[in-house]
């Protein structure tokens, strides 16, 4: 009974390297997919902190106008 153990043991093994590539792909995924979306959020941070600067400074240059 032992061979025969051992040769259902075998079997599987075949097949883990292949569930294991899979979920080795799937977290190389996951993992590139969170990098691009961090990227994408440094990036529309970078152009929401420029477009609040601009309109700062058009309220600033329209608060001077009022007051002189």
């Amino acid at each position: 009974m032992d061979p025969g153990t051992g040769t259902r043991k075998e079997r599987p093994k075949p097949r883990e390297p292949a569930a294991r590539l899979e979920k080795a792909k799937q977290r190389s995924a996951q993992q590139e997919l969170k990098q691009r979306q961090r990227a994408e959020i440094y990036a529309l941070n970078r152009v929401m902190t420029e477009l609040e600067q601009q309109q700062f400074d058009s309220f600033c240059k329209q608060m001077q106008g009022s007051g002189e």
